[in-house]
């Protein structure tokens, strides 16, 4: 895996509740019995995905498997697995320690309840993880938290609220609550909550591109819509970069990502197609200015 240090510490954790006898066999003479098992993936992003993580763990290529059966029910090797991610079992024992009201009283009840760890990177002046109830304003963390941009004389221009597979919001929409019913309301998600932040100068289909990219790569390539579509838009994209875009290559990235989502297995075809999709309906006139002037309308040397 790729997070070095974070497993050099999880792993000296286990090794010391061992030595206490927090973990093993009979645990403080309770009868209960408890292993944990530290397993490290070779850094695929789509062994995210829990089913393609099952199969990582059991020795596979992580191709995400079709569903149902759910993981509860046909998990690692044939077993009832429950998958969890750090931050949800984090949030179980502060629930079992303070109870349910106390976590309720957090956050937008009744539905966006509880402490969240929000990413802000991009042009901020202090890019990082900070803890805030849900429904924290965007604008908030962005100003107060991540320190407000990193140029103040280019304004905001866009902000993916929920990572890169999130639709991105321009400035006109970004003065918005951070939870999950009010940015579904802006037509957005939170996904991983690690928002993206792009000032003025910013290329959208540098930006794109450099999303694109990273999709293209990470495709395990089982689904035929997404190891094709993938690699079209990333071709496309390219072409409109470096100024040898087709007024028709804009609708033609639309249409592609059309084709992709909801056609996959898992939702990785969904994780390239909303933002392409997005940046494009957002951002369109800039697109087609690419195509029509055979260069970057936001001049030479922009940040992507």
């Amino acid at each position: 895996g790729e997070f070095h240090q974070g497993y050099r510490t999880f792993e000296r954790a286990v090794k010391e509740a061992y030595a206490k006898g927090l973990l093993g066999k009979n645990i403080q003479g309770s009868g209960f019995d408890l292993d944990i098992i530290i397993y490290r993936g070779a850094g695929a992003y789509i062994c995210g995905e829990e089913t393609a993580l099952l199969e990582s763990l059991e020795g596979k290529r992580g191709y995400p498997r079709i569903k149902p059966p759910f993981p509860a029910i046909v998990g690692l090797y044939g077993c009832p697995t429950i998958i969890n991610n750090v931050e949800t079992l984090a949030n179980v024992t502060l629930i079992a320690e303070r109870g349910a009201a106390w976590f309720a009283s957090i956050g937008r009840p009744p539905k966006n309840t509880g402490p969240k760890l929000f990413c802000l990177s991009g042009h901020v002046k202090r890019p990082g993880v900070f803890e805030a109830p849900l429904g924290v304003p965007f604008l908030e963390l962005l100003n107060e938290h991540a320190g407000g941009m990193v140029h103040p004389e280019r304004p905001l221009k866009a902000a993916v609220p929920g990572g890169s597979s999130m639709k991105i919001l321009p400035a006109s929409k970004c003065d918005v609550l951070m939870d999950f019913d009010s940015l579904a309301a802006a037509g957005t998600s939170l996904g991983s909550a690690g928002g993206i932040v792009m000032d003025g100068g910013t290329c959208m289909v540098g930006a794109l591109l450099n999303v694109a990219r990273f999709y293209a790569h990470e495709s395990c390539g089982q689904c035929t819509p997404c190891r094709e579509g993938t690699g079209w838009i990333v071709k496309i994209l390219s072409r409109l970069e470096r100024g040898d875009g087709r007024p028709e290559d804009v609708g033609r990235l639309a249409d592609i990502a059309v084709k992709i989502e909801g056609n996959t297995i898992c939702p990785f075809g969904e994780a390239i197609a909303w933002p392409v999709d997005s940046y494009v309906k957002t951002f369109r006139e800039e697109f087609e200015e690419h195509a029509r002037r055979g260069a970057c309308p936001m001049g030479p040397g922009a940040p992507r």
